[in-house]
């Protein structure tokens, strides 16, 4: 087997399609079935099931792709830096994030990195999902990644950098928007916008929902917390969001934010493969970022200089 060979795969399961990695690659869908068959020779395994629609990997194939974008994502970001060593270039940070995190908590960190470091260079690449950035750190020469602590992921290491607690998202003129806190049972009769139903965030909701035996009303869907808002300020539900900095002040009189102290807060930050093998540079924008964060909420939170894990604390819930 070679090395494209099992770039070719990792993609394919990635993507569970042949076709759109050949579009990808700028190359025919033999030209990535052959690339699979010849491991599947070699290995004497079946690694893809046809489906209708497109493919996904058998049991070993699954095993093969967590091996395979474990690895290939370590030595592409080997080679990376060395090409940089022998450039003599500042280096450069590859981040992958939420379609609206920078906004809401690179902004400040992004300019103060930038005036630190002027010579190396910044790429972000965005994903819909924590479990797409999780994907696309362990499959590319990624460095960093954003994302909603969750369950432990295999060869990642996750470190939480703020909490953000949940609230109600509702227009100013909404009978609830006066109240100074959302109870469980208030959930009930509110016309729920559903957050992306892969996302971490929907996922926890879900969950407490069903501990709750709360079922709200759920007419409208959206792919991003900032979306809901906007939804619920234009009066066209509530949304059950975490608390992003931006949203309070004077830039948005339509809408008002009431807390729901029954949900634990929720932790977003840092994933990396290792944070021992992070470049300086990569290292420096991660904690740049999380000391920008820790000023806007206006309190000292988790660090990403502390001791290393590769899981999350699990957050209490607020009294």
């Amino acid at each position: 087997m070679t090395l494209d060979d099992l770039r070719v795969f990792v993609a394919v399961c990635r993507s569970g399609s042949l076709s759109a990695v050949a579009r990808e690659l700028s190359c025919t869908q033999s030209a990535v079935s052959q690339h699979v068959k010849r491991l599947e020779r070699e290995l004497g395994l079946a690694l893809l099931e046809r489906l209708p629609r497109g493919v996904v990997p058998t049991q070993a194939g699954r095993v093969l792709s967590a091996a395979a974008a474990e690895g290939i994502g370590g030595l592409d970001l080997a080679l990376r830096r060395l090409q940089e060593l022998a450039r003599g270039e500042g280096g450069s940070v590859r981040v992958t994030t939420g379609a609206t995190t920078v906004r809401h908590f690179m902004s400040e960190g992004v300019v103060a990195f930038r005036r630190a470091f002027p010579s190396v260079s910044l790429e972000f690449r965005t994903e819909n999902s924590s479990s797409g950035c999780f994907a696309a750190l362990a499959a590319h020469d990624l460095d960093l990644a954003w994302i909603t602590i969750s369950e432990p992921v295999r060869g990642i290491e996750q470190r939480p950098v703020v909490e953000l607690p949940w609230v109600l998202a509702v227009r100013a003129d909404d009978p609830l928007a006066e109240r100074p806190r959302i109870d469980p049972a208030d959930l009930r009769g509110v016309r729920h916008i559903r957050l992306p139903r892969k996302s971490s965030s929907r996922a926890r909701l879900d969950a407490f929902f069903a501990e709750w035996d709360v079922h709200p009303t759920s007419d409208t869907g959206v792919a991003d917390w900032d979306t809901a808002i906007l939804l619920a300020e234009l009066g066209l539900g509530h949304a059950v969001v975490p608390e992003l900095p931006g949203w309070r002040g004077p830039g948005h009189p339509q809408v008002r934010f009431v807390p729901i102290p029954d949900l634990p807060p929720l932790a977003a930050g840092w994933a990396v493969r290792r944070w021992d093998a992070l470049s300086p540079p990569a290292r420096a924008f991660a904690d740049t970022v999380a000391a920008s964060c820790r000023r806007a909420a206006g309190a000292d939170g988790p660090r990403t200089d502390g001791p290393r894990t590769d899981g999350p604390a699990v957050p209490r819930p607020r009294a």
